[in-house]
């Protein structure tokens, strides 16, 4: 994965600076997997603005992510690595043997025709989803469980990665990527690898209105003009 800086033609694109997507093969996602996505604009049932700052934005579909990985003992084979407009990290398609098609948060390197696995008889590999008494000490994880069975909380965006420091009785001492230490039980879930798209903090937008397509909108702090003397000066 690389940075794109581009030629200042426009005063956007002077300061802009985006990830080059070089690692993406597929333009469009697999519709059976995708669902409409509500905006609320901050407003609340009422119609009411609740929240400041949101509105507007392009329209985008929700693709339903496994973060469960309870398809277990069933190999899959990475189909495509796609752009999710709903998060910083790439997601990958999976096409699992009996037919079923899932994606998941992308670990970072992963290729098409990597072959992944989940559960107890998974390899401590790129990808695949592992109990914590089967991780290495040492290991590099992201999608982490923080409750069995519930699906990846921790360590999903782009680039995040958590570090597996040790057992202690039931539960596995994890550092993550804010420096904090944390025990998650045993029985817990996590994928090994690096969430993909590392390079994602060095984006530079470019231009306010890029912020808007993002749904984001100007936030404005405001102040009172200057007082003046009677001569007319400041």
């Amino acid at each position: 994965m690389g940075i794109r800086k581009f030629n200042p033609i426009t005063p956007g694109l002077r300061q802009k600076v985006s990830v080059d997507f070089a690692e993406l093969t597929a333009s469009k996602p697999e519709k059976s997997l995708t669902s409409g996505l509500h905006k609320s604009g901050g407003r609340n049932h009422d119609g009411k603005m609740t929240m400041r700052q949101i509105g507007g934005g392009s329209k985008k579909k929700y693709r339903i992510i496994d973060f469960k990985r309870d398809k277990e003992g069933i190999p899959a084979k990475v189909s495509t690595i796609e752009y999710d407009p709903n998060r910083t990290s790439f997601i990958a398609l999976l096409a699992y043997a009996d037919g079923e098609k899932r994606y998941i948060i992308a670990p970072d390197k992963i290729k098409v025709g990597d072959k992944i696995l989940s559960g107890k008889d998974a390899t401590p590999d790129t990808g695949n989803a592992l109990y914590f008494t089967s991780i290495p000490l040492g290991a590099d994880i992201h999608a982490i469980e923080m409750t069995p069975g519930k699906g990846a909380a921790l360590a999903r965006s782009a680039g995040t990665y958590a570090t597996m420091m040790g057992r202690e009785g039931k539960y596995a001492i994890v550092k993550l990527p804010s420096g904090e230490v944390r025990r998650v039980l045993l029985t817990c879930k996590a994928v090994i690898g690096r969430a993909s798209n590392p390079d994602h903090g060095l984006e530079v937008l470019g231009k306010a209105g890029k912020t808007r397509w993002l749904g984001k909108r100007s936030r404005v702090r405001g102040c009172d003009e200057p007082s003046r003397s009677p001569d007319g000066r400041r």
